[in-house]
């Protein structure tokens, strides 16, 4: 029977059940529940408690409606029944865009005025989709995910840093930013948006078949990481900086200790000999210090390791930690966001002067003896591409980084058959010490 299609419709919609009916019905089921299960089962139920509470949500939607003298339909009940039974041991209308029910987004954009738009992966472009959760519910989801991490939406906290948790079907997980109504009009909802990690290792050849960069170009990655070289990737925002260097990071030689340091974790290298070290903001309210990319750099130092990764470099003092390791003989990379590898050079040094002082000629001849190669990521015809790879020169020219590309992008490439110019070979590390 149409009309009655779930609890994420417009109210306009449902024909059988006024909105103050519909939230009736809806709230007996879950208060019934609520007495029936304890508060530790509904927060975290195992597999046999999740199939006995929404067998029960079942039989008690089926007992509401007849109560009512409604008669919708078996499939209408076991829709409404299965949007109650995600709204209460699960994460709502959420649930709906994550997986196992869709495995094909990156990312989810949760309006301030409840508008709901996703990103599929491998496109650069927002998509709208038909769901209409109430204020109240995205909350309640909100809610539920940071609950568990100590975190609070509020008029004094207005802008929040979380993680999606992973689980058997998300292993990935995500990473949440969520901005309180006082700060985002209209102020209907909060305003959240999801970044989904990969679910699985990124492989090379993933790159490969999606046109990220050639055959040869991969090669020569290879033989970088494998020689321990420390590469700085950069690319504008949504360019694919993190899943590039998630994928090179399978070149890494068997065995080798790898230390990354990430906020927050993102990168995800799929052997055992990797130690995470995340960092974290001020707690507020508190004086539980912050533990800045900065300090994970320092620690990471007197780990041994053979390799350093940090996510994504942000600031001055995360940069210079960086760079004065790979200056000392380690081996590293890391994401920078810039648009072009000049760009890179210049924001390095500003955000170095910024935030720890250094001058412009220093911090230029910093990044100069820190870094091997640079590989810029970018976006052409909606497509992400590697547009440059090129060596850096230890010798600064005029006070300014001196990039040699290896590989350009052709730009007069047709889009279904990208193409790039060779232009040199790659230094090896031992002749640039």
């Amino acid at each position: 029977m149409p009309g009655i299609l779930g609890l994420y419709d417009t109210p306009s919609e449902a024909v059988q059940l006024s909105p103050a009916e519909r939230n009736a019905l809806v709230n007996e089921v879950i208060d019934q529940i609520n007495q029936e299960f304890a508060p530790t089962v509904l927060q975290s139920p195992g597999e046999t408690e999740r199939k006995q509470i929404r067998e029960r949500v079942e039989a008690l939607v089926s007992a509401a409606f007849r109560k009512r003298n409604l008669r919708p339909g078996l499939q209408v009940e076991a829709q409404i029944a299965e949007d109650l039974t995600r709204r209460i041991v699960g994460l709502g209308f959420l649930d709906l865009l994550l997986p196992p029910a869709r495995t094909d987004l990156s990312e989810i954009g949760i309006y301030s005025s409840g508008l709901i738009q996703v990103m599929k992966k491998g496109s650069v472009r927002w998509e709208t989709v038909d769901l209409h959760p109430e204020a109240g519910e995205i909350w309640r989801v909100l809610d539920r995910l940071l609950g568990p991490q100590n975190k609070t939406l509020n008029e004094t906290n207005p802008s929040i840093n979380a993680k999606l948790p992973a689980t058997q079907h998300n292993p990935g997980g995500g990473r949440i930013k969520a901005l309180h109504p006082v700060v985002v009009p209209p102020g209907r909802n909060p305003c959240i948006n999801i970044r989904l990690y990969e679910q699985k290792p990124v492989r090379p050849e993933w790159l490969l078949e999606r046109g990220v960069m050639s055959a040869e170009m991969m090669d020569l990655l290879r033989q970088a990481m494998e020689d321990g070289q420390r590469i700085l990737i950069s690319g504008g925002t949504r360019t694919g900086k993190t899943t590039l260097l998630s994928a090179l990071c399978n070149f890494l030689p068997g065995g080798w200790r790898i230390v990354k340091i990430e906020d927050p974790e993102e990168i995800w290298i799929d052997r055992q000999t990797v130690q995470t070290v995340e960092a974290r903001p001020q707690a507020i309210g508190t004086e539980v210090r912050p533990y800045k990319l900065a300090d994970g750099v320092d620690d990471a130092m007197r780990m041994s390791p053979d390799y350093l990764i940090i996510g994504e470099v942000r600031d001055g003092a995360a940069a210079m930690s960086l760079f004065r390791a790979l200056m000392t003989g380690h081996s590293g990379a890391c994401t920078f966001h810039a648009d072009t590898p000049r760009e890179a050079a210049r924001r390095l040094a500003t955000v170095m002067g910024a935030d720890a002082g250094v001058r412009a000629h220093e911090a230029n001849q910093m990044i100069a003896d820190a870094v091997d190669l640079l590989v810029q990521i970018g976006i052409r015809h909606e497509i992400r591409r590697v547009v440059q790879v090129a060596n850096i020169s230890k010798e600064l020219k005029s006070g300014d980084v001196w990039f040699e590309p290896i590989f350009r992008y052709n730009e007069q490439s047709p889009v279904g058959n990208p193409a790039w110019e060779k232009l040199g070979e790659l230094h090896s590390r031992n002749s640039q010490d």
